[in-house]
């Protein structure tokens, strides 16, 4: 007795792989303003990937300087645990209490307050860190919902940053 064969074009084939992997993996990119010392104001540019949608993933810029700096970001909201988000204190104080973005309050009030706000710790190939907040517009799109906010270098520059919605 002949097996039934399922045939499938290549055109099929291609279609279907292809919305497998959006469904994977969502990526975005966006802007920023390196306010400089210098009396100048630099252009940057960020791009960002994620696997949940947009709710944590990498982060990458590029300075006017050539460094490359990467790193988690993650979308505070009411379901995170300070466990999960602990790469974001290397290289800088624990909790970030040098920088105003919060109270250095409860952990359970912390991760319930700051709902819809996102936050990074990136590092360059340069050894240095940047970190960064973010206000998303959409918070349930994640980082394709958009957002702006700011990143800060060590040397305490500023790159005022815009992450359009997508």
């Amino acid at each position: 007795m002949k097996q039934p064969c399922l045939l499938i074009s290549s055109t099929s084939l291609l279609v279907l792989i292809t919305v497998t992997l959006m469904g994977c993996t969502t990526v975005g990119t966006g802007s920023g303003i390196l306010e400089s010392n210098k009396d100048k104001d630099y252009s940057v540019k960020f791009s960002w990937k994620s696997k949940d949608g947009g709710q944590s993933g990498i982060l990458t810029t590029t300075l006017p300087d050539g460094n490359v700096y990467s790193g988690p970001f993650f979308q505070i909201s009411s379901q995170t645990e300070i466990d999960f988000i602990e790469p974001l204190w290397f290289g800088w104080d624990y909790g970030w209490n040098d920088w105003s973005y919060w109270d250095t309050g409860s952990d359970i009030g912390f991760i319930t307050r700051y709902s819809g706000k996102v936050v990074a710790n990136l590092q360059g190939d340069n050894g240095k860190h940047m970190r960064c907040r973010f206000h998303l517009a959409q918070p349930y799109k994640g980082m394709a919902g958009g957002g702006k906010g700011e990143c800060q270098l060590e040397k305490n520059e500023h790159i005022n940053a815009f992450f359009p919605a997508q």
